[in-house]
């Protein structure tokens, strides 16, 4: 499913059922429940962000466009495994999900280590990259995450 198709927003399709994004607007939220997804996920910490935009905002907009809502937020440098579980979580719920932060890339990251071990990292890395998001960095995590659930 591609349900981004006549939204203005920046989206980038990672999977069929998973589109992630740069920062949107609270006015965004309808838009995309009307363009068919069904779960939002928001990875942009409050504190970067002014109050008119923060997670219970957004939480509200997606409970009035009859979304499901996760608050996962993702302060650069700090993963952690529950917030690794918890994007998981979120994914594999009510489908297509869109997830956003500051630029996207946050919620790229969470997608692919939540994937280490069920996708080889080759096709997790070139899944990002025709996204926008070089995350060749990440290459040393996703071997050790898949080494663990192996």
């Amino acid at each position: 499913m591609k349900p981004q198709q006549g939204l203005a927003m920046d989206l980038r399709q990672l999977t069929p059922d998973l589109a992630v994004s740069p920062q949107i607007a609270p006015e965004d939220v309808q838009r995309l429940a009307d363009a068919g997804f069904k779960v939002l996920i928001n990875n942009r910490p409050d504190a970067e962000i002014t109050p008119d935009i923060d997670h219970k905002v957004f939480k509200d907009a997606a409970k009035a466009a009859g979304m499901e809502y996760h608050y996962l937020p993702f302060t650069p440098g700090q993963i952690t495994p529950e917030l690794i579980s918890g994007f998981g979580q979120a994914i594999s719920g009510e489908q297509p999900v869109f997830a956003y932060c500051r630029s996207g890339n946050r919620s790229t990251v969470l997608w692919a280590l939540n994937q280490a071990g069920k996708l080889p990292e080759t096709d997790i890395l070139e899944t990002a990259a025709k996204a926008g998001y070089d995350l060749s960095g990440l290459r040393p995590l996703l071997a050790s995450l898949a080494s663990n659930k192996g």
